[in-house]
């Protein structure tokens, strides 16, 4: 199979499920990425990953540009070769990030420059060098430069940033180099939360030849009831025939929601970062470690999982290592709610061939009730 085709084998609903192949592997969807800033998944090795069974992680443009620099990593092999992961990967423009630098950077037509959040000294992004800084990486899918508005951006800003998100997305496509067909290229829908606008958006993103398509800005402040429908109305404007990933977001709640909606892609933090506050995610809601109650705990922290973890230790000792503030705590934490989460995405296929996925929708929600509140970008 060629890099960018992508197959639906089942569905249920409006829930697919299916395989995108890349030049360095098959990703299964519904897919999960683990999201490695830095060229790492933090606390964690790449045989680690492998172990839980990642398919795909995911690259960020913007701290890679600022160290080591993506001309460096393209001199030492890139991204695949400098971390030693060799299954795909997924680089984002930096786009997000720009926009989390509100303070730091003047937006034009042009591009954006910023301060960089390590130095202050100034920098200056547009499309074409964003398309250049991702092929130097050497990712398996890069995403265009596009503009985040946040919740509170009203019509007219939004108006005028759909047209700008467009604008950005045709020069990273004539910025595309002829030649890095191995490399695939989404473009990315924003509007905002206002439906015609995301219409817009989506009718002039998709008229373009990208190999897969992604909603932005989203779980960026907004009440949750207000993501789901801006995300219900969204989701079926893309192309069918191509995958459809959600950026940053979200809850174990999030994803089937997102799933339900015929979503086949997902990246977040919240795993990750949850890990290391001492948040777990179980097949029995979310424990926070750091409780008393823990304290002489002699039971697996899941009994449903099946990862090094859960295999190996006892909750009164991840309690230990946490309140000792050992370096261990946070990769065996990191371990386990990442391995939840790629376990409720083979869970959600296995469910969706089977024409089930409604009842494993229903478990999860009935699992995490309130636990919406915890959703981060």
């Amino acid at each position: 199979m060629h890099p960018g085709q992508f197959q639906i084998t089942h569905t249920d609903g409006q829930a697919r499920r299916g395989e995108l192949f890349t030049a360095h592997g098959r990703i299964q969807t519904p897919a999960f990425m683990p999201v490695g800033t830095q060229a790492s998944v933090k606390s964690l090795s790449p045989q680690d990953l492998n172990d839980i069974g990642a398919e795909i992680i995911l690259g960020n443009t913007y701290h890679l540009y600022l160290r080591p620099g993506h001309e460096l990593v393209a001199r030492l092999g890139g991204l695949h070769t400098f971390s030693s992961w060799d299954r795909p990967i997924l680089t984002d423009s930096g786009g997000y990030q720009v926009f989390s630098l509100s303070a730091l950077r003047k937006l034009t037509s042009e591009g954006v420059e910023f301060r960089s959040h390590i130095d202050g000294s100034k920098h200056w992004f547009t499309p074409e060098k964003v398309m250049d800084i991702q092929v130097n990486l050497g990712s398996d899918i890069m995403m265009v430069l596009d503009e985040c508005v946040s919740y509170a951006a009203d019509w007219t800003y939004t108006r005028d940033s759909v047209s700008l998100t467009t604008d950005w997305a045709r020069r990273c496509l004539k910025a595309y180099p002829p030649d890095s067909g191995s490399q695939l290229l989404f473009g990315i829908v924003q509007g905002g939360f206002f439906s015609d606008l995301r219409t817009l958006s989506a009718e002039e993103i998709t008229a373009l030849p990208f190999s897969g398509f992604a909603v932005g800005g989203l779980s960026v402040g907004e009440p949750k009831e207000v993501m789901l429908d801006i995300l219900a109305h969204t989701v079926p404007l893309l192309p069918g025939h191509r995958p459809r990933y959600l950026m940053g977001v979200g809850t174990p709640v999030d994803l089937v929601d997102g799933i339900s909606h015929g979503v086949d892609m997902f990246d977040c933090v919240l795993p990750t970062r949850n890990a290391r506050n001492g948040t777990l995610y179980t097949s029995q809601g979310k424990i926070n470690i750091k409780r008393q109650e823990f304290k002489a705990d002699e039971s697996a922290l899941d009994p449903a999982c099946e990862c090094y973890t859960c295999r190996t230790f006892s909750r009164a000792y991840l309690r230990h290592l946490y309140t000792a503030r050992e370096l261990l705590a946070y990769r065996l934490n990191t371990i386990h709610n990442l391995a939840y989460y790629l376990t409720l995405m083979r869970r959600a296929r296995t469910a969706i061939a089977a024409g089930t996925f409604a009842s494993l929708h229903r478990e999860i929600q009935g699992v995490f009730k309130g636990a919406e509140k915890m959703r981060e970008d």
